[in-house]
């Protein structure tokens, strides 16, 4: 029997010991992940080895400018782990290889009260086949923030807060792309050693970015939503309520023209809907309410809780995990499967 917890693991030091301890680890799990990962980005679209190598070359010389202690981290767990760097790398750029295969997820951010921590939260809808790739980690890196992410055994980076008070959940954002750049993952790291909404946005900005991204956050500022594309980086923040909610469609203002240019990714308008019914149904919602919104079946198999259904493209998509965040309380709820069935277990960062 599946356990209802994930793998946890706990590394510190410089950058290639970090990496080197992550793959010793995680050695199987890396080197099954990079073994499969072409094949499934293939199931969406049809993508050439050549086409993946040539992403990955140009992108490993973006990071190296713009973030070279965490390449020298992916180095380590290559090393450790026996896979080569180049295929490490595939495992970080796959969302930069078709439209839309990171994720087709619904995510919210609740500001705090006097009884309430602030949390951000997300149901994270992809291949099940990830699950057994799943892992809860913190990184203690010498003088910099520790942190804790439920992420794939081998990226750099993935949902999960930092001690600084900042907690991200990431998803897709159907806008144009181009060939290559800084990939997501290493961006999204480096966001989590900011100490404020501004210092993370400013972060995203700087970095030269191959595809767009969604990013929602706690911060010490209180709930936002960092809507991205390749050209430019929009907030939207709570207005007259504690919440802010996405799923994969542009919601800026300065970004809803893109929405006609792009075919609607997993009912995405319909979960934005559903999301804000039952918020405003719980008025002022606790992380129980929370998670509650997130178990709901309504249009059941396409419904917030996302279950296995016909859609020729995305039907094998399921909700793989359910994550509460709660950055001031350093812990995170994660629910291993669908929440609907399976229990939120506790992790936190002592």
């Amino acid at each position: 029997m599946t356990s209802t917890r994930y793998p946890e693991l706990t590394v510190s030091g410089s950058p290639r010991n970090i990496g080197r301890q992550i793959g010793d680890a995680a050695r199987d799990q890396i080197r099954s992940f990079c073994e499969i990962a072409l094949s499934r980005v293939n199931k969406t679209m049809r993508v050439s080895a050549e086409r993946a190598a040539t992403v990955v070359a140009e992108s490993t010389r973006f990071v190296a400018d713009w973030c070279p202690d965490l390449l020298e981290e992916l180095q380590g767990t290559a090393e450790a782990a026996g896979v080569s760097e180049a295929d490490l790398m595939l495992l970080q750029i796959r969302n930069q290889l078709t439209d839309d295969v990171e994720s087709g997820c619904t995510s919210l951010s609740v500001s705090g009260d006097q009884t309430h921590a602030p949390m951000v939260a997300q149901n994270w809808d992809n291949d099940p086949l990830l699950d057994k790739f799943t892992v809860v980690l913190t990184r203690r890196p010498t003088n910099k923030p520790a942190t804790m992410m439920c992420t794939q055994a081998g990226l750099i980076s993935y949902l999960g807060f930092s001690e600084t008070g900042i907690g991200a959940c990431v998803n897709t954002l159907p806008a144009p792309t181009r060939f290559s750049g800084v990939p997501h993952y290493f961006i999204l790291r480096q966001m989590y050693d900011a100490t404020s909404l501004e210092h993370a946005a400013a972060v995203l900005s700087s970095a030269h970015r191959a595809i767009p991204v969604n990013i929602m956050m706690t911060t010490p500022q209180g709930p936002a939503n960092l809507e991205a594309t390749v050209d430019a980086v929009r907030i939207l923040m709570p207005v007259n309520s504690r919440c802010v909610t996405h799923t994969n469609h542009c919601v800026h203002p300065d970004f809803e023209h893109i929405n006609a240019d792009f075919a609607e990714l997993i009912q995405s308008r319909p979960r934005k809907n559903r999301i804000d019914e039952l918020l405003r149904r719980a008025h002022t919602p606790d992380s129980e309410q929370v998670k509650n919104a997130l178990r709901d079946h309504s249009g059941h198999p396409t419904s917030i809780c996302r279950h296995e259904n016909p859609d020729p493209n995305h039907g094998f998509w399921t909700t793989v995990f359910s994550i509460v965040i709660q950055p001031t309380l350093r812990q995170m709820q994660v629910s291993r499967g669908t929440p609907c069935d399976h229990p939120f277990e506790l992790y936190t960062l002592v």
